[in-house]
C-alpha cells in the first residue's frame, strides 16, 4: 500500500535529501494556463463570469453569489449543538493563542527628538478562502477569520463553494461558522474565480487587500497569478504529514496519523521517517487493518500508494533529523524517546507535534494552533497563518530640528555617494537662513 524509501548509509555521500525524499507531483505552473482566462474573464465581465462557472465547475445555477443574511441565521440555528460546542472552543482556544501573539508598537529613542516607532497596522480588507469541495472545511472558517478579527481586520469578506445539495449555497456547517463569528459578508463561489472576485472586486463583492486560506491547484494557480495585484498568505497546495518515530513509537498512533491526512486528497503527502525497520513493519500491517475500516478507503489508499507518500528508512534520529529539515513538512509529527528534545531541534516544520499525544488533527480543530500552513517544502521560508499576516508594519519618523542637524552631515555624505544631491539638498535647505 506504501511504498519504502531506504536511505539507510546515504549521509555519508552527503545527499540533497530534498531530492530523494517522496514529494507530490504538484505543477502550478501548468495550471496557471488554465486558470488565466478564468481570471481574466472575471475581471472583465464581473459577477456573470462566475455565474457561467459555478454552472460548468459546480454544477449550480445560481441568480446572486451573495449569501442571504437569513442563510446564515437559520444555518446556526439549525446546527448541531455538539458541533457548535466544538466550534466554539476552538474559536475559544485560538483567539487566546492570537492574543498572546499581538505585536505592541515598538518604539526607538536616539537622543532627544529623535524616533522611530514601528506601528502594527491591520490590513484594511481581506479576502478568506475556504474550501468547500472534497469536504465542507469549517475548521478553515475558524482558523482564517480569528486571527483576523484579532489583528482588527474591519472588513472581511468570506468566499467558499456553491454546493448543488444546499440550494447553490455554500455548506451549512460553513454558513453557520461565519454566523457564530459575526462574519456577515459570505459568498457562494470556489475556485480561481473566487480568487479573482476577492483581487478584482466582482458585483457587491469590493476589491480586497489580502487574500488568504488553502484550496486546490487551481485555486493556488490563481493566487500565484494574482500575486501582486493582491496580497497573498501562502500557495499551500495538498496536505501532508511527515512522522519522525524510533522504535518506541506505536505503530497504532502512526498508521491512524498518516491515514488522518491521506483522508484529506488523492495527492496528500504521508510520510514516515524511522530508523526501526520493526517500526516500518508494524506500521504497515496497522494500516493494513485500519484502512479497510474507514469511510473514503479510495481516497485514502490512492494517498497512501501515491509517490508523495512513503515509509523512509534512515540510519539514526540524527540522519532522521535531517531529511524531515530538508522535506520541511506542513505537519511534522516527533514520535521518539526524549520526543522534546529531538524537536526542539527541528528546523523546517508549518507546525510541530510533540509525542504521542499531539496528533496532526489535534492541531486540525481544538489545539489553540493554527492548521493553515506551508506545504510543498515551503516551510524552510514560510509560516502558517497567524495574527501577523494580516497587519503590517509601518515606521513613524519624529526628529527635531536639532536632532535632524544631528545626521544631516551623514545623510548629505551618504546621498552624494549615491549621486543623489537631491537628497542632500532637501537636508540643507531646512539650514540655510531665510
Amino acid at each position: 500500500m506504501i511504498r519504502r524509501v531506504d536511505l539507510r548509509g546515504a549521509a555519508a555521500a552527503s545527499p540533497d535529501y530534498r531530492t530523494l525524499v517522496p514529494r507530490a507531483e504538484f505543477d502550478v505552473d501548468a495550471a496557471l494556463e488554465v486558470v488565466r482566462p478564468i481570471c481574466d474573464d472575471v475581471r472583465e465581465r464581473g459577477v456573470a463570469a462566475i455565474l457561467e462557472y459555478s454552472a460548468q465547475f459546480d454544477a449550480v445555477d445560481q441568480t446572486d453569489i451573495a449569501v442571504p443574511a437569513e442563510a446564515l441565521s437559520q444555518a446556526l440555528a439549525e446546527l448541531d449543538p455538539d458541533v457548535r460546542a466544538g466550534l466554539e472552543e476552538s474559536i475559544r482556544r485560538l483567539r487566546a493563542s492570537c492574543e498572546a501573539e499581538l505585536e505592541q508598537d515598538v518604539v526607538t529613542d536616539f537622543g532627544p527628538g529623535a524616533r522611530v516607532t514601528q506601528r502594527m497596522v491591520p490590513v484594511d480588507r481581506v479576502g478568506l478562502y475556504v474550501p468547500g469541495g472534497v469536504a465542507p472545511l469549517v475548521s478553515s472558517v475558524v482558523m482564517n477569520v480569528v486571527p483576523a478579527q484579532v489583528a482588527g481586520v474591519r472588513s472581511i469578506a468570506l468566499t467558499s463553494s456553491p454546493q448543488r445539495a444546499h440550494g447553490g449555497l455554500p455548506h451549512p456547517t460553513i454558513l453557520a461558522a461565519c454566523a457564530l463569528l459575526g462574519v456577515e459578508e459570505v459568498y457562494a463561489v470556489g475556485g480561481a474565480q473566487a480568487i479573482a472576485m476577492l483581487a478584482y472586486g466582482a458585483g457587491p463583492c469590493r476589491r480586497v487587500d489580502l487574500v488568504t486560506g488553502p484550496g486546490n491547484i487551481y485555486t493556488v494557480s490563481a493566487k500565484r497569478l494574482l500575486k501582486g495585484v493582491v496580497g497573498i498568505d501562502a500557495e499551500a497546495g495538498p496536505t501532508e504529514i511527515a512522522i519522525l518515530a524510533d522504535e518506541t513509537a506505536d505503530a497504532a498512533f502512526v498508521a491512524a496519523d498518516l491515514i488522518s491526512q491521506a483522508e484529506h486528497d488523492p495527492l496528500a503527502a504521508s510520510v514516515l521517517v524511522t530508523d526501526s525497520l520493526t517500526l516500518a513493519d508494524d506500521v504497515e500491517r496497522e494500516l493494513d487493518k485500519q484502512v479497510p475500516a474507514t469511510k473514503h478507503v479510495e481516497r485514502i489508499r490512492t494517498a497512501l500508494g501515491g509517490p508523495q507518500s512513503g515509509i523512509v528508512l534512515v540510519d539514526d534520529v540524527e540522519q532522521g533529523l535531517d531529511v524531515v529539515n530538508a522535506y520541511a513538512a506542513e505537519h511534522l509529527e516527533i514520535h521518539t524517546a526524549d520526543a522534546a528534545a529531538v524537536a526542539a531541534r527541528v528546523r523546517n516544520a508549518g507546525a510541530v507535534f510533540v509525542g504521542s499525544f499531539a496528533p496532526v488533527s489535534l492541531g486540525d480543530y481544538c489545539a489553540g494552533s493554527n492548521h493553515v500552513l506551508p506545504t510543498a517544502g515551503c516551510a524552510c521560508h514560510s509560516s502558517g497563518l497567524s495574527v501577523r499576516a494580516f497587519l503590517k508594519a509601518v515606521h513613524v519618523i519624529e526628529y527635531s530640528r536639532d536632532a535632524l542637524a544631528d545626521v544631516a552631515g551623514h545623510v548629505t555624505t551618504l546621498a552624494d555617494a549615491e549621486d543623489l544631491p537631491g537628497h542632500g539638498a532637501a537636508v540643507r535647505v531646512r539650514f540655510e537662513a531665510p
